[in-house]
């Protein structure tokens, strides 16, 4: 399959003048009920409004904060009819989390055009999903897992199914959900507008696009990797004792009224979200341990300001949508070096400026030479006031070629395709 390219600057679709919703071809009562705020449609919006709304299926590559809901939500809703009370849209997700946020995001669009939505996903009673169901929602908001258990309980169906979106689709993959959607699919018309939107673009979603779109566009809103200019970066040298320590010290010398910690070991989150709070700091950990309530309350403390500091692992925060969010700060460096990106891009957001503090051990010298590797930029290493380092190198330390972390990964994606692919 080959594939059209569009870049952002491309005449047809983007004027060199600053362009509008309005030269969008969106209905007057969808461009109405827009957000107030919402004036200037992002990057990714201007390249994939016009390719949806035409509909033809989509590979969109495209940042975190960057507009991508929007991007495919509203010229999904706009193709959808008020008149029948089949699911005619479908946005599948990779967590609870995401999927909350995305119906959130295109609800009050979704009522101005007559439409219901509705939020399939796990931690919430099967008996209150099919309830809802029974109104006839038009657009399902979905993680593939409660979606398929749904269908295969006939508490709904798929035929009259118009347009489907991927969303977050390589987290979708990361996670083994390839065989789910694998079944889903084959629940669906067969003739079906597909939008696959991803952040990152692995070699095996890569293949799988090739198998689930037909004749598709490929858009790029950025350069893979790449950073907005708004986010100042600082990397701190610290002993590997010593992060938390220094945490603390940052966060009681700075007033930053909003931070999101990032940590890797989901063990961990809770442990320091406590000493965190010994510390006299407002503090929540959310992690995939926690039960549905327990999250979704550690989330609203956190937006609503009950809480200064929010613990979170990169799959909880995924779901995470903070305007103007200050400050992002890596406890640890993620073994995945674009998940770094992903960070510190929660950072910064609608032209907003942010900062991304890293703590850094002498053990994460690999890792950090992979980020600086995948986004060009230097990084350099500074102390930190009051946290002396006396850790040393590893033995041999900087002389290797950084090990590939993401090869568990890779392999578990691999299998996933395998799986995927087999049963086509």
């Amino acid at each position: 399959m080959g594939w059209l390219w569009l870049d952002f600057a491309s005449h047809f679709f983007l004027p060199r003048s600053p362009m509008t919703f309005n030269e969008l071809s969106l209905h007057p009562t969808l461009l109405a009920a827009l957000p107030a705020e919402l004036h200037t449609p992002t990057r990714i919006q201007q390249l994939a409004i016009p390719v949806a709304l035409a509909g033809q299926d989509l590979l969109a590559l495209a940042q975190t904060g960057s507009g991508k809901t929007l991007a495919f939500g509203l010229p999904l809703l706009q193709g959808l009819d008020a008149a029948s009370d089949r699911v005619q849209g479908l946005v599948l997700v990779p967590t609870r989390e995401l999927a909350t946020q995305v119906n959130a995001a295109l609800q009050g669009v979704a009522e101005a055009l007559g439409l219901r939505t509705l939020t399939l996903c796990g931690g919430v009673p099967q008996e209150q999903q099919q309830a809802e169901l029974a109104l006839g929602p038009q657009l399902l908001v979905a993680t593939p897992g409660r979606l398929r258990d749904l269908l295969a309980q006939r508490r709904l169906g798929l035929s009259n199914l118009r347009t489907l979106v991927l969303d977050e689709a390589d987290r979708l993959l990361e996670m083994g959900f390839w065989p789910d959607i694998q079944w889903l699919l084959n629940a669906m018309p067969t003739e079906r507008q597909t939008l696959l939107f991803s952040a990152t673009l692995p070699l095996e979603l890569e293949s799988l696009a090739t198998d689930l779109l037909t004749n598709p566009i490929r858009i790029e809103a950025n350069p893979l990797n790449s950073l907005v200019s708004e986010i100042e970066e600082r990397l701190h040298l610290v002993n590997k004792s010593s992060k938390v320590p220094a945490l603390i010290s940052l966060l009681k010398a700075q007033d930053w009224p909003q931070v999101l910690v990032f940590i890797s070991a989901r063990d961990d989150a809770d442990g320091v979200a406590r000493k965190l709070a010994k510390a006299g700091i407002a503090v929540a950990a959310l992690h995939g341990e926690k039960d549905q309530g327990a999250r979704e309350q550690a989330l609203a403390d956190f937006k609503g300001g009950k809480v200064r500091v929010l613990v979170a692992t990169d799959l909880m925060a995924r779901g995470i949508h903070v305007e103007a969010l200050p400050v992002v700060i890596n406890l640890d460096l993620p073994a995945n070096a674009p998940v770094y990106v992903h960070r510190i891009g929660r950072t910064a957001r609608a032209g907003q400026k942010g900062l991304a503090l890293s703590l850094v051990c002498h053990g994460e010298a690999e890792t950090l030479a992979a980020i600086r590797t995948l986004t060009g930029r230097a990084l350099p290493l500074e102390g930190l006031e009051g946290f002396p380092v006396t850790d040393q190198p590893a033995s041999g330390e900087g002389k290797r070629a950084p090990r590939d972390k993401q090869a568990n990964r890779r392999t578990q994606a691999k299998r996933s395709v395998r799986q995927f692919k087999g049963k086509a």
